[in-house]
């Protein structure tokens, strides 16, 4: 059984006014720095996790 949550249901048009709002509030220059720090805190993120299960392995 699916249950749909019309509020979740993102279209193109919804990503359009995102990606706009966006670019006003930061600006073209400070966007690649914004995700450059995104995907170094993911980066750090999956190493931390990728050591926690070395450790639990070892536990074991």
């Amino acid at each position: 059984m699916i249950i749909a949550i019309p509020f979740l249901a993102i279209g193109p048009w919804q990503i359009a006014v995102i990606v706009v709002l966006v670019l006003l509030l930061f600006g073209g220059k400070k966007i690649p720095e914004l995700m450059r720090g995104l995907g170094s805190g993911i980066k750090e993120f999956k190493d931390a996790s990728k050591e926690d299960d070395k450790l639990e392995e070892k536990k074991d």
